[in-house]
């Protein structure tokens, strides 16, 4: 089984002008010339398309409130997406909107796992009053929180939501163990990673490193922080799921440890039984 928890599709009318928004920021940020291709066209069903070719059983769907009236219609959306028997969305909030406490609790009510923060496109620093306040109530709840954790291939400095900012949090805010931290705890901040985050109770996903990490670190990372602590990802349309598999699979992790990352792991958190 294999079960992606980092995807990311747009409604059907907006999903071209959105990936062609997408790819120019990149270009015109040409990060140390960083890859960037959309392998899927960004709907709904071409999401699912794309788990058909690649033997992709379930995803999760990561909607991102970049500005605080987008709330409400990213999470009917999300509930309308959670119905899917293959899918699983994860709703948004912006951490600046008024009603973000209600926006929460809204969340829960429609039965979502958890919600994406992305503190690079919403501009709010990981350890802000207003980032803290969102993943306490979170944790309170039971949600997951993926955040979007280091650079960001399209947007310019400062970052976010660096290794050592979400430990400074860790130590003093919450415990972290509904936190995601994506991009292996911080996209092209591995060094950070390894010193503030490995041993923590966050969970690291795969998504968009293959070409970003070398293959030892990767493996050196899990191996600290724990197999269990660690989930398949792609950041679909991004990155296609056959190259992160096989990264994964030209480590010397062990058969049981890969297991874990590809589906085991995810399976406990979505309670697919």
């Amino acid at each position: 089984m294999l079960i992606d928890f980092h995807a990311h599709t747009f409604p059907d009318k907006i999903a071209p002008r959105t990936i062609d928004i997408l790819l120019g920021n990149v270009e015109k940020m040409n990060i140390n010339n960083a890859p960037a291709r959309a392998y899927s066209d960004a709907t709904v069903s071409g999401l699912i398309a794309s788990m058909d070719k690649y033997g992709v059983d379930y995803s999760v769907i990561l909607p991102i409130a970049t500005v605080p009236r987008q709330t409400a219609t990213i999470n009917r959306v999300a509930a309308e997406n959670n119905a899917h028997e293959r899918l699983f969305s994860f709703g948004s909030v912006h951490p600046m909107q008024e009603d973000w406490e209600a926006a929460i609790y809204d969340i829960k009510e429609k039965g979502l796992s958890g919600i994406k923060m992305h503190p690079e496109y919403q501009g709010v620093f990981v350890d802000s009053p207003e980032m803290i306040r969102v993943l306490k109530l979170c944790e309170k709840l039971g949600l997951l929180v993926t955040l979007h954790t280091g650079q960001d291939v399209g947007i310019e400095p400062p970052v976010h939501c660096m290794p050592e900012a979400l430990r400074r949090v860790l130590d003093y805010e919450v415990e972290g163990g509904n936190i995601i931290a994506a991009h292996m705890g911080g996209w092209r901040e591995w060094d950070g990673v390894e010193e503030y985050l490995v041993g923590t109770p966050v969970m690291l996903d795969t998504a968009y490193v293959s070409a970003d990490i070398s293959p030892e670190q990767f493996e050196r990372i899990i191996r600290a922080h724990g197999a269990d602590k660690v989930l398949f990802a792609t950041d679909s349309p991004w990155e296609r799921p056959d190259t992160t598999v096989d990264f994964i699979n030209r480590t010397g992790l062990s058969d049981e440890d890969k297991e874990k990352i590809f589906h085991k792991n995810a399976e406990k958190l979505l309670k697919i039984f």
